[in-house]
């Protein structure tokens, strides 16, 4: 019998990929807090500004433009590719650009995902909803930052890694010494999250030894071995190529040192555990059961590898609240193919039959969407989805959730004025949250005290700069040996209080997201530098510094306080 092909409109309709695409802009949309969710963090602002500073000059800078309190020390840009490319998005469409590159990010992303859980699966249905899943507990950390393209590129690696065992020797080859190092070398220049992609490589390849020490036949451990020796081969590939960045070794170093200093796990606060009490928490909470018992699943059936990352990534998840969506995305495949062999045994089990006749309609539902699913697609909807959402951003008077603006209810919008009309530039004081957004809205007329990027000031100064927010004994001193003649900071900071009682402080604005206050007695931008080493030994400081968690709290409408 002659197969009928499908009509050619039906490679227009919406896929379920196409549903996995369209998820996180309804999350941010629709339950979130729109654009201001994905610039719920100041950081966005300075990375425009490196990266158009490497247009201007052609190259990654290796000392710090942004301050004054650290002028001309070492500085690792360690993300200056997505710094010029979304340099190059502002330039061209402003902020907008730079908010709409990062949601087709996320977006590719958890479509790219779908397809990986519906290849373990071979349930769509069952993909979709663990995408889904996945993509709610990732909402946490959606930023318009570049870790964004770490969660790209570890589901690209996770799915070629995957692959590896079923493809030809060639095939294999190619993907572990070319394909593998090739991503790494952009992965590098783009995010340091390289190094995950490098430790999830280096667990295949534990998982493989495991497999060859508890091997009973001798083919089986041989094939083992050679498969993990191939695995071995491509992190070291990977390391190798990850080299190729304009810092080199000194990279490297710099990342082991910033990610192995507890100071930043104490005090920063992405790095701090999810408190249970946020609303994203209930997503966390159901990924880390369904994980719990996938990995169970997968370690009787000598998956190794699954079980292996989702017992790591999980603890990480539970240690820092950053890691949660790494955690969420390489648990997904492994909970997808658990959940379709759950089903199909519900199927043929004894029990009620209401329900094995539930599990054989799902099941039926999903061959019939499967058969769909196999029909390539243009993929119209997606493009539809994001050109819909640019018209709504560059609309004369764009909503609320489309405006690609930091949110003038946290962050001192008003307030710039009065630093715009001061007649020289100010030595300003302010949090590292407020650092990032004057560095965008004044740089390079102006420069910062400090900003958020917490692995170029370090832990003394960063000491210093605490004892100052919380009104150390010696505070007044810090401030004048930086020269400090001005200070911008929200109401109800504990600073701000003693500047109202001081006679040295004039307090010039006051909008009940800012103050600005004026030294009166300082002449503005002298002083003598201080020492950044701690005297009083660090004890009793604020237990994190003013980086916040995103204030839009996972997909709902509720902002976050000010801590």
């Amino acid at each position: 019998m002659k197969q009928t092909k499908p009509n050619w409109a039906v490679h227009a309709l919406p896929s379920l990929a196409d549903v996995a695409f369209v998820v996180p802009i309804l999350f941010v949309f629709g339950k979130m807090n729109g654009a201001r969710s994905l610039l719920g963090d100041g950081d966005t602002g300075w990375h425009v500004r490196t990266g158009e500073w490497i247009l201007r000059h052609g190259q990654a800078p290796h000392r710090d433009i942004f301050s004054f309190s650290m002028t001309g020390q070492p500085w690792f840009a360690w993300e200056w590719l997505w710094d010029v490319v979304f340099a190059w998005l502002h330039q061209r469409g402003g902020m907008a650009a730079v908010v709409l590159g990062s949601m087709l990010v996320i977006s590719l992303t958890f479509a790219l995902l779908y397809g990986v859980a519906r290849r373990r699966s071979g349930n769509p249905l069952i993909a979709i909803g663990v995408t889904v899943l996945a993509a709610a507990a990732s909402t946490i950390h959606w930023l318009a930052r570049p870790h964004l393209v770490t969660l790209l590129f570890l589901v690209i690696f996770y799915d070629l890694l995957d692959r590896l065992p079923a493809l030809s020797k060639g095939a294999r080859q190619r993907v572990a010494c070319a394909v593998l190092p090739a991503l790494t070398v952009l992965w590098t220049n783009l995010h340091g999250g390289f190094v995950a992609g490098v430790a999830v490589i280096l667990v295949f390849a534990a998982a493989e030894g495991v497999r060859a020490l508890s091997a009973a036949r001798r083919e089986d451990r041989r094939a083992a071995l050679r498969l993990g020796a191939l695995y071995l081969a491509a992190a070291g590939a990977c390391l190798a190529a990850s080299f190729l960045n304009p810092y080199f070794y000194h990279l490297h170093v710099h990342i082991a040192q910033y990610l192995t200093d507890p100071y930043q796990y104490q005090h920063i606060s992405e790095f701090l555990s999810l408190s249970f009490h946020h609303p994203a928490a209930r997503y966390l909470e159901a990924m880390l059961l369904l994980a719990g018992a996938a990995a169970v699943w997968q370690l009787r059936r000598a998956r190794l590898a699954d079980a292996m990352l989702i017992a790591a990534w999980g603890h990480l998840a539970l240690v820092s609240a950053r890691n949660i969506p790494i955690f969420a995305i390489l648990a997904a495949p492994a909970v997808a193919g658990m959940l379709e062999a759950w089903l199909t045994e519900l199927a043929g089990a004894r029990v009620a039959p209401w329900l094995r006749s539930l599990a054989a309609r799902f099941q039926e539902s999903a061959r019939g969407a499967g058969a769909l699913e196999g029909i390539w697609r243009l993929h119209a909807a997606s493009a539809l989805a994001l050109g819909l959402l640019a018209m709504l951003f560059y609309l004369p008077a764009p909503a609320p959730r489309f405006r690609a603006e930091y949110d003038p209810r946290v962050y001192p919008a008003q307030a710039l004025e009065v630093l715009r009309r001061a007649p020289a530039a100010r030595r300003v004081f302010a949090n590292d949250e407020w650092g990032d957004y004057l560095i965008y809205q004044l740089y390079p007329r102006s420069k910062v005290f400090v900003d958020g990027r917490s692995d170029f000031y370090g832990r003394a100064f960063e000491e210093k700069y605490l004892d100052v927010l919380n009104v150390k004994y010696d505070w007044e001193q810090t401030l004048r040996g930086y020269g400090i003649d001005t200070i911008l900071l929200p109401p109800d900071a504990p600073l701000a209080g003693a500047l109202k009682e001081s006679r040295r402080w004039s307090l010039d604005y006051d909008d009940g997201v800012a103050l600005v206050f004026h030294a009166t007695g300082v002449a503005p931008g002298k002083g003598e530098q201080v020492s950044a080493a701690p005297k009083s030994g660090g004890e009793n400081r604020d237990r994190r510094i003013t980086k916040l968690h995103p204030r839009d709290l996972g997909i709902t409408n509720t902002t976050a306080k000010r801590s």
